[in-house]
């Protein structure tokens, strides 16, 4: 789907706040709210917009260890890898990427105990050359 400036700043808004009103985004984006609901349909229909959700701040799962974890995969068993992971409770998000690494995992867990559990069920994965792990420590808002 081609999207205009108003998809763009539709998107932002709702990026902002996803439960900004119908209403209230036709104000800022000085349209109808017609216009906002056709724009939002069309976005949902095309597959542009999956879904609607709840961003928390850091502090709000504070207890949470999160990191970032690089994974090296062995030849041409990124999917398996990757199928693996996505059964993983711990991992939250997923990327593929260029470069040294293969995979970057998003990881969480409750403790500093479960995290080393995590890290180590995920380097026993069949497949995984080699990882690198990074703990988040903070987060700045943008």
């Amino acid at each position: 789907m081609r999207m205009d400036d108003t998809d763009r700043q539709l998107l932002s808004h709702l990026r902002e706040n996803s439960r900004t009103s119908v209403a209230s985004l036709a104000l800022r984006l000085k349209v109808s709210r017609g216009t906002v609901q056709n724009r939002l349909a069309k976005l949902e229909a095309d597959g542009t917009i999956t879904g609607y959700t709840v961003r928390l701040k850091p502090q709000a799962e504070a207890h949470k260890i999160r990191a970032f974890m690089s994974v090296a995969v062995v030849g041409n068993r990124t999917d398996a890898v990757l199928s693996a992971l996505r059964g993983d409770p711990a991992v939250s998000g997923l990327h593929s990427t260029n470069g040294r690494w293969d995979i970057v995992a998003e990881l969480q867990a409750d403790s500093l105990e479960a995290f080393d559990r995590v890290l180590s069920r995920i380097r026993l994965l069949e497949g995984i050359a080699n990882t690198e792990t990074s703990l988040l420590l903070s987060t700045s808002k943008l």
